[in-house]
């Protein structure tokens, strides 16, 4: 089915510590997963932009083309992510000059806090590149991305996530200065341990949600605190100076958002220094802080992030846990011992449903590459299910 086509993958990714700053001059410390977004492309004789999702084969294809998408004409569906990336490369020298059939399949869960949308766009940058033979180092990649969902896409997102997609490293995590850009990796030990991401199924959407104004009381946290220092970013700020000049914030809820951010700031920081000398117990306890900090100072999280947190703290195998991604919904994720995941599942997903009336689905993960090329036959070892495979062939018939 795929045999003419070009695979290329760009993964998810989780945020291991560091929640809200990337938009604040801060450190992030996230990981790309060994899941995220498949794209397989063919070129066309034409300047036709056709594209078809296999998660979700009842919209048909969505199809634009070349004019339309220098012109920054939308389709209103699941495309504007890729044709975003494409009409924002092709602004900066990096055009589509071709007619596409473009065909997605994501493993990422939907809505779930795992960059869905960056894993998407990312990937649509590295077919390009590819596709087309430009010289696009991955840095830059991920910036025209983050333009992309900012400006045609209208989703005011940092950095982090398109940077973590386009820049992971196998079993490392990414120690990030949203701020300079200057980042290294460092090593998550994981002898013994496991990442476990816990969905609470209970989705959230950016777009719609109160993510725009916890960016906008941060913006005016930080023009009223610049009445008073030298800064550029609320991150610029250590904690002892945010407790000295706090009040200078009139709007408690305002001041709230603020002690999240430098706070936060200050955890990931911390977090990343005992990380490297081997304290997962004070790792574990950042993580439980940086929680709180989103539940109470942000309030970010909401019953389900926080059932699942309160669950998973409460299991003596549990190292740390914490909500991960934008909030308002999605995951968790936490760090147990390898022999007692089952037991974490199976104690933590019984709570939550008794509590919530929702099952949550869980995921051990590994921490993986960024973008590559991949073998186009790879989509019948993604498919399992032989009736979502038919489904997949029968609407691809259609189309293609």
């Amino acid at each position: 089915m795929f045999s003419d086509y070009e695979a290329f993958f760009a993964p998810g990714r989780v945020n291991l510590i560091g929640e809200h700053i990337d938009y604040n001059g801060g450190y992030v410390f996230p990981c790309a997963l060994t899941i995220g977004t498949y794209v397989f492309v063919k070129k066309r004789d034409d300047d036709k932009l056709r594209f078809f999702s296999l998660n979700k084969t009842r919209f048909g294809v969505k199809e634009s083309n070349l004019k339309n998408m220098e012109k920054g004409i939308k389709t209103e569906s699941f495309a504007d992510y890729p044709l975003g990336v494409m009409y924002t490369l092709t602004k900066n020298n990096y055009p589509v000059t071709s007619g596409l059939d473009l065909v997605f399949y994501g493993n990422l869960p939907s809505g779930a806090g795992l960059s869905s949308s960056a894993s998407m766009e990312v990937v649509t940058a590295y077919m390009v590149k590819e596709m087309f033979g430009y010289d696009l180092d991955f840095i830059e990649m991920a910036k025209l991305c983050q333009w992309s969902e900012n400006n045609f896409n209208g989703v005011n997102c940092g950095i982090m996530d398109q940077f973590a997609s386009a820049m992971g490293k196998n079993k490392n995590a990414i120690y990030l200065n949203t701020n300079t850009l200057d980042y290294s990796y460092v090593p998550v030990p994981m002898d013994g341990i496991s990442l476990v991401i816990a969905n609470s199924n209970n989705p959230h959407k950016l777009s719609d949600s109160a993510y725009n104004t916890r960016r906008e009381e941060c913006s005016k946290a930080l023009l009223q605190l610049k009445k008073v220092l030298d800064i550029k970013n609320l991150c610029d700020i250590i904690p002892d100076e945010f407790e000295k000049y706090r009040d200078v914030i009139e709007d408690e809820v305002v001041r709230k958002r603020a002690k999240h951010a430098i706070y936060e700031n200050a955890r990931t920081k911390e977090a990343v220094k005992v990380l490297k000398e081997g304290d997962l117990e004070r790792f574990g306890e950042l993580l439980k802080e940086a929680h709180m900090s989103m539940k109470d100072d942000y309030e970010a999280t909401g019953k389900a992030l926080d059932t699942l947190f309160f669950e998973a703290i409460d299991f003596d195998g549990c190292i740390g846990s914490r909500m991960t991604g934008g909030g308002f919904g999605g995951c968790t994720v936490s760090f147990v011992k390898k022999e007692r995941v089952r037991e974490f599942k199976k104690k933590v997903g019984t709570a939550y449903e008794r509590k919530m009336g929702i099952r949550a689905v869980f995921y051990e993960m590994e921490i993986g590459d960024g973008p590559s090329k991949k073998d186009s036959k790879v989509i019948y070892d993604l498919i399992k299910s032989p009736k979502f495979l038919d489904i997949v062939k029968g609407e691809m018939k259609k189309y293609f």
